[in-house]
């Protein structure tokens, strides 16, 4: 009856009557959290209530994750998420949902390739030579990551399984703490996402070898792209939003209007674009294919590099 009535409510134009809250399942700084912080005050503005983000980090996102499952669906609770949506479910034994079968895609907001940095201290100067210091040196070489099976982890360790090295994964809480383990010393390599970590680029802090995308990004002329290595390796991460299953078409429909045209708005394409990332907004149902398709893609990669998060 809730979804009925919800649903009534939507096609007269008052949803929504209250803030709507949505859920990041990452500690702030990473880049969840950094594009959603753009996009929720301007969606606030199209759509005439308040959007609040509210961290709720833990167990690789599945806090988050798991809460936004169990949630009404009157489209007052959403997620933001990444990769943990649709690749936590080949890593735990044992999760509280199912991304298939328990949520309501709304749009991917922005996709984004990663960066391979190291610290200063590491001799390697590209993806190359840094692979074959892992060979020369198997099992020494640290990377730090976001959480065990979030997309810093399984984009170092697709990686690894593609060259044939074997890097320590050391897990922090959330990008923050891992991009200061990395210019600490911490640890000696990362895979860092863009839009956290472009302003860090020149700190000296850290070397970035690459790009992961399949061109060097216009932000970062001077940064070759893995595949100018002579590595055959690219991806890219997404930032998405999804709504509990029940959520009622037509309020879907009203979200997905008012955060693409959010996302769209002109001077936050160029923002994105500055810090590496490509405005997608997409349709529901093009998200929905996308969480779809990488839960299998994930899941063999996931298979082939033994990764088990319990």
């Amino acid at each position: 009856m809730l979804a009925v009535s919800m649903a009534a409510t939507a096609q007269t134009g008052t949803f929504p009557v209250k803030p709507i809250r949505v859920i990041v399942p990452v500690p702030p700084g990473g880049s969840i959290d950094t594009i959603m912080r753009v996009i929720a005050p301007r969606m606030s503005e199209s759509i005439g209530q308040s959007v609040v983000l509210e961290a709720r980090p833990g167990a690789s996102t599945n806090l988050g994750t798991e809460l936004v499952a169990r949630a009404p669906g009157d489209g007052y609770t959403l997620l933001a998420n990444t990769v943990g949506l649709v690749a936590n479910v080949s890593m735990f034994s044992k999760l509280g949902y199912d991304p298939e079968k328990d949520f309501a895609a709304v749009s991917l907001i922005a996709s984004s390739p990663s960066m391979i940095a190291v610290h200063p201290s590491v001799p390697a100067k590209n993806v190359r030579e840094l692979i074959a210091l892992a060979k020369q040196n198997p099992g020494t070489i640290k990377f730090g990551t976001s959480g065990a099976g979030t997309l810093t982890h399984l984009g170092v360790e697709l990686l690894a399984t593609q060259t044939g090295v074997k890097f320590v994964h050391v897990p922090y809480k959330g990008g923050g703490p891992a991009l200061i383990a990395l210019m600490s010393g911490e640890v000696d390599m990362s895979g860092l996402a863009v839009v956290a970590a472009v302003s860090y680029v020149n700190s000296g802090r850290m070397r970035v070898l690459a790009v992961t995308s399949p061109k060097r990004l216009p932000m970062l002329p001077n940064i070759p792209t893995v595949l100018e290595s002579g590595v055959p390796y690219q991806f890219e991460s997404w930032v998405g939003v999804v709504a509990p299953v029940a959520t009622p078409a037509p309020i879907i429909k009203i979200l997905n209007e008012h955060m693409v045209r959010a996302a769209r708005s002109p001077d936050i394409v160029e923002r994105f674009a500055k810090d590496g990332a490509d405005v997608v907004a997409s349709s529901p149902e093009h998200f929905r294919k996308v969480i779809i398709e990488e839960v299998a893609m994930w899941g063999r990669v996931i298979k082939q590099a033994g990764i088990k998060a319990d």
